[in-house]
């Protein structure tokens, strides 16, 4: 039997797919690209956006187009809050929620044995507001370096997002499961991991005596580990407290992702977000005082109801000033049980278009600024691809860097280069040593 595995969305997605996959093959099911013609098709959604939720029924719909006797495993966020339209899509035979992904092996299985598709879909969402953390890890990952789940769920509430209800309360995994996964990365040849979660900064609160930082501290004393990346945080955690903390980290890398959503404080209160600008300003001096060469990049949403021309202008100048490395823009999507869908003064279109753009246009000058100043400088970077005699890859603090392969180098390896200038979003770079 062969499976095909269709993923949406975050990073800790990307992961739940990968130990999806690494069942299907303990199970004997060949693995396939989900854009060839298989048995099976295993969609793994994402329903942060609308446009999400209509990616997910676009695939599901496109996969029973290709093979309309494959059996169809729908799994996920968006299988989580709304599992009644999805069963309502014709050829749909299971459907499962987001903390128990790892039910689509053995329904696979069950379906396999039985000879033929349902006569309606099967349908299993747990209540995840009691659930633990799903029990899964994976061996290898499919790039060069491999993405580690070590937290679920989220409790922040904000106003515009669906995702508490899509992933429930905040679990952790237990420091000895990330520990062995980790150490078993580290052995498979990974010389970086990213730990990441939902909502990251929360690992650990639902732990005894353990926290983010320090599942951090222990994971940089894995040997063969050279670099330890962190997913999206919030950035009220960056309190000096933490960041005194990790800073102890030897291979903890010099970037950071914030989920920072709006530079103005009248916002940020609409969206109900925990903090303000300014304590976001003080928290990132004094990172950057204490870890040298830092980048950051942040998710940032324009068009949030009520967004006065004087407050995008006041995001504007706060993102300009913390000279983002990478600006991931996103206009504000009406999500039906949120309280932002229900606010008044909600921002038109056209006006959304227009701001995701000058913010854009923004985040691109800090980039090539951020690069350009670094011109000269050695860098150490992870190869990542080679095509057409060019390599490419990222530095410790995520600068994307391009050079010419001019001795053999295998995907995976750590390269000493000389960042020579910029170029449409990378640094062009040349090999110091062979």
């Amino acid at each position: 039997m062969t499976c095909g595995i269709y993923t949406l969305g975050c990073r800790v997605n990307q992961y739940e797919s990968e130990a999806i996959a690494e069942q299907l093959a303990k199970a004997g099911i060949l693995l396939l690209d989900a854009s060839e013609l298989c048995d099976a098709y295993i969609i793994n959604t994402c329903t942060v956006t609308a446009e999400s939720d209509r990616k997910a029924r676009q695939f599901i719909r496109r996969a029973i187009k290709a093979n309309p006797h494959a059996f169809i495993l729908v799994t996920g966020c968006y299988a989580q809050t709304e599992a009644d339209q999805i069963a309502k899509i014709e050829g749909v035979d299971y459907i499962c929620g987001s903390r128990n992904k790892l039910s689509t092996v053995p329904a696979l299985l069950t379906l396999h044995e039985k000879g033929g598709k349902p006569n309606k879909p099967i349908v299993c969402i747990p209540d995840n507001q009691d659930a633990s953390f799903e029990n899964m890890s994976i061996a290898s990952f499919g790039r060069t370096r491999a993405y580690v789940k070590i937290q679920d769920g989220c409790e922040n509430h904000c106003a515009y997002c669906i995702i508490p209800k899509a992933r429930g309360p905040v679990c952790s995994k237990k420091p000895e499961d990330v520990l062995n996964e980790v150490s078993a990365l580290a052995a498979a040849g990974y010389k970086e991991i990213v730990l990441t979660g939902i909502e990251t900064a929360a690992y650990g609160q639902d732990l005894p005596g353990v926290s983010l930082s320090d599942i951090i501290l222990m994971v940089d004393q894995i040997p063969g580990i050279e670099r330890i990346r962190l997913g999206s945080l919030d950035p009220s955690l960056l309190r000096p407290s933490f960041t005194d903390q990790i800073s102890r980290a030897a291979h903890l890398c010099s970037h950071f992702h914030l989920s920072l959503q709006s530079g103005c404080d009248q916002t940020l209160r609409r969206m109900r977000r925990k903090y303000t600008t300014d304590q976001v300003q003080r928290n990132i001096e004094y990172l950057q005082n204490k870890i040298p060469d830092l980048c950051l990049s942040a998710d940032v949403i324009v068009g949030f109801p009520g967004e006065t021309e004087e407050e995008f202008e006041a995001t504007c100048a706060f993102v300009q000033r913390l000279r983002l490395l990478h600006g991931h823009i996103f206009s504000f999507s009406k999500r039906p049980g949120t309280e932002a869908a229900g606010l008044p003064e909600q921002v038109a279109e056209t006006f959304k278009k227009e701001r995701n753009q000058i913010l854009q246009n923004i985040c691109l000058t800090s980039q090539k600024e951020e690069i350009e100043r670094r011109i000269g400088e050695t860098v150490w970077v992870l190869c990542e691809t080679i095509e057409n005699g060019i390599a490419q890859g990222h530095t410790n603090n995520f600068i994307e860097v391009e050079w010419s392969q001019t001795s053999p180098i295998t995907k995976g390896e750590i390269k000493k280069l000389q960042i020579q200038g910029y170029k449409l979003g990378k640094a062009i770079a040349k090999l110091l040593e062979t």
